[in-house]
């Protein structure tokens, strides 16, 4: 079939390489230069099926009770005149539930699962190089009840398949030495050992250049400005050239932007931008960061290890999609790093950056047929790296008709 890939991020490249090594004529359309400009540019590092616990869930009202009106709020809502804003938080807090967490976690858990598996795949046979770690990915806690929070989490996504195993503080300072100087105590943590770390944006270019190797083409540059139908279904995408380009499949991997895309047809996906930053501090040699990757759940804060970069990620801000920074969320970010290593607090060529991730309520993408011609693979929120292997692989054997390998039910738009 003729395959149309709407955006190059991680997951749209991943979808990419998976259709054109099923077969199809692929071609990938992006506004940008390059693949990975985006939203996949400068993100966590994290391969995080660990991460899988949503932001929807009983616990949050109290935090966003803490957080609200803070400027360096981990999660933070700023109120918009915007009726999609408004939607969203309505069916983000439908989905706060103990039954739909536990529903989501499930999802999440087993996509990331098969994801990872699919990374590992692509790595051996491919030969990718990305900075990637695997050393597993390390939970720490400074605060007492986020630790007594995180246990039955933890025990929750061991039932459902991803071994994050409770660690004392003790073992979490043995697991990565570096945390041995934080001024901020450590009470205890989480270890999921066959977690992974490594640059997105590296990944994306390389899979870019196998997928092209791969028959499939790439059009950098092009910005699109609409849906073709035809007879009821999607036949292509409309350039802002004015250039028509026809299709029997359209895959929808625009992140954030998918929304806008679909509107004008009745479309209403349940997809709004949730603005994350990271900072990128180059390490001096010698210098005592961490090589293992960690999550700071407390600060919604990731740490990786990028050869010799520290990356440094996180927060949640939901205001439409300004993707400009704001020197306070950058300043907390650098804050709470030098807090945890002060070896750090000396370094200083760091790189600031913001980008879009496309939150669905629940934190489950949305990947499947929307409309006759219309393929959906958007939604990944905080997890697109850690779920794009998994979910291009899940929708080319859809769109193939094979077992998709697990329950594609709660991924369906």
């Amino acid at each position: 079939m003729r395959v149309i890939v709407l955006g190059a991020g991680v997951v749209g490249v991943a979808s990419a390489w998976y259709l054109a090594a099923d077969g199809h004529e692929v071609t990938v359309i992006d506004r940008q230069p390059s693949p990975a400009k985006e939203t996949s540019f400068a993100n966590g590092g994290q391969i995080s099926v660990s991460h899988a616990e949503p932001w929807a869930s009983p616990a949050v009202f109290g935090k966003i009770l803490r957080w609200f009106g803070r400027e360096d709020a981990p999660l933070l809502w700023r109120l918009r005149a915007d009726p999609a804003q408004w939607a969203w938080g309505l069916r983000f807090l439908g989905q706060c539930t103990t039954a739909r967490a536990r529903a989501n976690i499930g999802a999440i858990v087993r996509l990331g699962l098969s994801s990872r598996e699919a990374l590992g795949q692509l790595r051996r046979e491919l030969a990718l190089e990305y900075d990637h770690l695997e050393r597993g990915i390390l939970h720490f806690y400074t605060d007492p009840r986020e630790f007594e929070h995180a246990l039955p989490q933890a025990a929750l996504m061991r039932e459902f398949g991803c071994d994050r195993l409770p660690k004392t503080a003790a073992e979490c300072l043995a697991i990565e030495p570096a945390l041995t100087a934080s001024r901020a105590a450590i009470v205890g943590g989480t270890y999921t050992p066959a977690d992974e770390s490594g640059d997105v944006r590296l990944f994306t270019e390389a899979l870019a250049k196998k997928a092209a190797a791969r028959g499939a083409t790439f059009r950098f540059g092009e910005a699109i400005a609409g849906l073709n139908m035809q007879g009821g279904r999607v036949a292509g995408a409309q350039l802002a050239s004015g250039e028509t380009l026809n299709a029997d499949i359209t895959v929808l991997a625009l992140g954030s932007y998918s929304p806008l895309l679909v509107g004008p047809l009745g479309l209403r996906l349940p997809v709004y931008p949730a603005k994350g930053y990271s900072a990128t501090l180059s390490l001096p040699a010698g210098i005592d960061a961490p090589t293992v990757s960690l999550t700071d759940d407390g600060h919604k804060l990731v740490f990786s290890r990028l050869g010799q970069r520290l990356r440094v990620a996180g927060t949640a801000e939901f205001n439409g999609y300004d993707t400009a920074l704001n020197s306070v969320r950058c300043a907390a970010l650098l804050s709470r790093t030098r807090a945890i290593f002060p070896a750090l607090d000396a370094v200083d060529q760091i790189e600031y950056w913001a980008g879009l991730r496309p939150a669905t309520p629940g934190n489950v993408p949305l990947i499947g047929e929307a409309m006759p011609g219309l393929m959906l693979n958007t939604g990944h929120g905080t997890l697109g790296w850690t779920l794009a292997c998994g979910s291009a692989r899940l929708l080319a054997n859809l769109m193939a008709g094979r077992d998709p390998g697990l329950d594609a039910q709660p991924y369906l738009p």
